[in-house]
């Protein structure tokens, strides 16, 4: 499948009076169609940096960034604006929706002078909106903003999606719910996704390839699998989850694991129980009926 984003040999510091801070450096990847592909890394590591690179919403020192075929710093501010308005949708944590208009004046604004509503009705149909549209932002829950965040971001068809951490607000129950509304969308709209997220049994369940920023350059890249438990896991089932107590037996220990809102109990041997703490994030691999417990690098 062809790459829709290169970035190679990325650099990018910034000035403050006389200290020069170096944010990433040697930043080297690639992302092909229809992937989903999560940023990690601690806070100040340059993630939201190298997003904005990737939207050609700043130019780099050195390296490029090159979309869909285009490199961004061979055009003007005004060209890369035409180019992110057609080609990349954004959401952020904070919703960003204009408070005064409604939820389908919102959409009818982001979708600008391109005639027809088809794809607003669809949108607002895929995310179950109907019922929504005439009611403003202030009206709305945290999970319904998000949707509407979303169904925004889409309304021009964009080829790039770029999350910035849009569910870190809400409930577990709530962002279980809109990631199963985010897969459908990226299913039905054959989307390439950027996701920056902290969570890491959200990237397990929704990316396909992940880079973990340190002190802004790449120090791991691979599959989620490989980046969080530095195994290839096999097994028909895998599921993210959170340990929530850890009981010593006779023989085994048992360690309960919370998946979702539902809690499985995993048996393992004394010194893997002893290496878990709670709150830990793990991740349950079913083999055979049989699941087996791994825990999750932070």
């Amino acid at each position: 499948m062809a790459s829709i984003l290169e970035i190679s040999n990325l650099a990018k510091s910034y000035t403050s009076g006389s200290k020069t801070l170096k944010v990433l450096d040697d930043i080297n990847f690639s992302i092909t169609e229809k992937e989903t592909f999560s940023i990690v890394g601690p806070s100040g590591s340059g993630k939201t940096t190298l997003l904005g690179l990737c939207a050609g919403l700043d130019k780099p020192d050195s390296g490029t960034v090159t979309l869909n075929g285009v490199e961004l710093s061979s055009l003007t501010e005004d060209e890369r604006a035409l180019l992110r308005n057609k080609d990349v949708g954004f959401v952020f944590q904070d919703y960003a929706l204009f408070g005064h208009m409604t939820v389908l004046e919102n959409l009818i604004f982001a979708k600008g002078k391109k005639d027809g509503t088809n794809s607003i009705d669809e949108l607002l149909e895929v995310m179950e909106l109907q019922q929504l549209q005439h009611r403003k932002p202030e009206t709305l829950s945290g999970g319904q903003k998000q949707r509407v965040a979303l169904a925004r971001a889409l309304v021009q068809k964009p080829k790039l999606l770029l999350l910035d951490e849009p569910f870190a607000a809400l409930d577990n129950t709530i962002r279980f719910k809109l990631h199963e509304y985010l897969k459908r969308v990226q299913e039905r709209y054959d989307l390439t996704t950027i996701l920056i997220s902290h969570e890491v049994g959200e990237i397990i369940k929704l990316a396909d390839k992940v880079v973990c920023l340190e002190q802004g350059k790449i120090s791991k890249i691979g599959s989620p699998d490989t980046v969080f438990t530095n195994q290839n896991l096999s097994g028909k089932f895998k599921f993210p989850g959170v340990v929530v107590k850890v009981e010593r037996e006779e023989i085994i220990s048992v360690v309960s694991v919370r998946i979702h809102t539902q809690v499985v109990k995993v048996v393992v041997q004394h010194h893997e129980a002893e290496a878990l703490a709670l709150g830990d994030q793990v991740m349950v691999v079913s083999k055979a009926f049989n699941p087996i417990l791994y825990k999750l690098e932070a």
